[in-house]
């Protein structure tokens, strides 16, 4: 990717580093960060020396130092796990940053993509996660966001898809169906017990 910058003589400066060992930037000089499918790739441990809650608290703390105060960092990550997901999610807090997760096209499998959504500073309204996409011009309402472990600021509307029906099973057959049955049975020559008080007669729980 660097080598392809430099054919296209892009703008700004180049660097190759391993953002699990942080960033050499000075504080304050970034305004915003944007990275696709790379943040995951610190929870994985290439070598025996890599400690992924070390490389992510490594990453988030530098970049939090370098990033301006109300500055904005996106993050496209494809988390295998929700475990994975709050590891990340995490480290970035601990860091200091505000924000959280978007889902964007939760329904969809192949569409679904997950957005970690950092604001450089203490919680404000202007630090709050945007809405995640759910349909060509739909968005997740206020809603339908979460606060729990799992998603905690993640739009969950496929968390609240219908459940299923529930089986109605059938209550127990009264005495006249019971009756209306022995008859049936009686007429087809077959043995049948007689009628007694006794018939259709709901038993107790114990004796």
């Amino acid at each position: 990717m660097l080598n392809i910058a430099l054919e296209r003589e892009v703008e700004g400066d180049l660097l190759l580093g391993d953002m699990g060992q942080g960033l050499g930037l000075r504080p304050g000089v970034v305004d915003g960060a944007i990275s696709i499918s790379a943040v995951q790739w610190l929870c994985n441990a290439d070598k025996a020396s890599h400690e992924p809650r070390l490389r992510l608290k490594a990453f988030f703390g530098s970049l939090y130092r370098c990033l301006a105060r109300g500055a904005r960092a996106v993050f496209q990550i494809y988390p295998e796990s929700v475990a994975q997901r709050e590891l990340i999610l995490g480290a970035a807090m601990r860091a200091g940053f505000a924000g959280g997760v978007v889902v964007d096209y939760p329904h969809s499998s192949k569409s679904r993509k997950e957005f970690l959504v950092l604001t450089c500073g203490p919680p404000s309204i202007s630090s709050e996660a945007p809405k995640g996409k759910v349909g060509d011009m739909e968005s997740c309402s206020d809603d339908e966001s979460s606060g729990d472990e799992e998603n905690r600021t993640v739009c969950i509307s496929d968390r609240h898809r219908p459940r299923k029906k529930q089986k109605i099973t059938k209550k127990g057959k009264g005495r006249e169906w019971v009756l209306k049955k022995k008859e049936q049975m009686r007429r087809k020559g077959c043995a049948v017990p007689p009628d007694t008080k006794y018939t259709a007669r709901k038993r107790k729980a114990r004796f």
